[in-house]
């Protein structure tokens, strides 16, 4: 059984960035050593393990079989670490480590949101913390909060994920929209005859919330799925496509004519934002104190 040392975690830190980079070169800015430097470190790390961990050259870098494996074990075990660390500060009374959490894109245009006043906050308060921000999607950001990659995550989750607890932070308003370009721009339709148009009308929607798009649209499919709002709003721009957007977030190009929202009156929506975090008996510390702050912030924090 191999013995673990100081060492061997720095060497196992060094793989975990290489393999985050996607090699040994694209490694060097964020690990700040030379390339020989970091091809040294692996050898030493495959030597004391005993197996390849990864292959490079003109084909460029994969990891191995094993290096999968070794990847994947590495991840738990730094994540373990880290846990280990945090549930050690309680007994010396200070909040310190690193909070990793995770957003869903285009939230800064967002007057709603408590994250700004929230992290203003928590940083306020002095503690020796690290803030690390991940922006993924939401499928992504469950995932990363299952395995302990990521502390919490903020943003839209329609559907209640076993080993996660949901709490309603508020409801982000959406907005039916075309672009300029679109047959529909410069209407004034409202519900049911918009309805009738949009059955004509090459559909977009968000992939993690197809199913509640289609429905309010009165259509049976999409012409077009994305996981984010940017790309959302890239095809809307285009005039090809019509479908929902944060109104917080369209309004820029409400305000420069490259937008329409259609029937304000009847196809408007609010779409819930929740925190999701790991279901757990203790959460560390430096969660706990930054979810006390996010309660503070927020206008309601329900939790199911």
């Amino acid at each position: 059984m191999i013995q673990l040392h100081d060492v061997d975690l720095k060497l196992l830190r060094v793989f975990a960035a290489i393999v985050k980079c996607g090699g040994f070169s694209a490694a060097q800015a964020a690990l700040n050593v030379g390339q020989s430097t970091i091809s040294e470190q692996m050898t030493h790390l495959e030597t004391r393990l005993g197996v390849k961990l990864c292959l490079r050259g003109r084909s460029g870098f994969r990891l191995t079989e094993q290096g999968v494996a070794i990847h994947e074990a590495t991840q738990r075990l730094l994540s373990a670490v880290e846990h280990f660390c945090l549930d050690a500060d309680v007994l010396k009374q200070h909040i310190s480590g690193q909070l990793n959490l995770g957003i869903i894109d285009t939230t800064i245009t967002d007057p709603d949101s408590p994250l700004p006043r929230t992290t203003q906050r928590f940083v306020s308060r002095g503690h020796d913390v690290h803030l690390n921000v991940y922006v993924g999607s939401p499928a992504e950001l469950e995932e990363r909060v299952l395995d302990g990659r990521l502390h919490l995550a903020i943003g839209h989750f329609p559907t209640r994920v076993p080993g996660l607890l949901h709490a309603l932070l508020y409801h982000e308003a959406l907005g039916l929209y075309c672009g300029r370009r679109h047959p529909l721009f410069g209407s004034k339709v409202e519900q049911p005859a918009l309805l009738d148009e949009l059955a004509h009308s090459r559909i977009v929607v968000r992939g993690y919330m197809q199913q509640y798009d289609l429905e309010h649209l009165g259509v049976s499919k999409a012409a077009a799925t994305v996981d984010n709002i940017e790309a959302l709003a890239i095809l809307i721009i285009s005039g090809a496509y019509v479908g929902f957007l944060p109104m917080h977030f369209a309004a820029q190009w409400v305000t420069t004519g490259e937008m329409q929202q259609l029937a304000p009156v009847s196809m408007g929506l609010l779409s819930p934002f929740d925190v999701i975090t790991r279901r757990s008996s203790a959460p560390p510390p430096i969660l706990q104190t930054f979810l006390e702050d996010l309660a503070a912030c927020s206008r309601t924090l329900l939790r199911t």
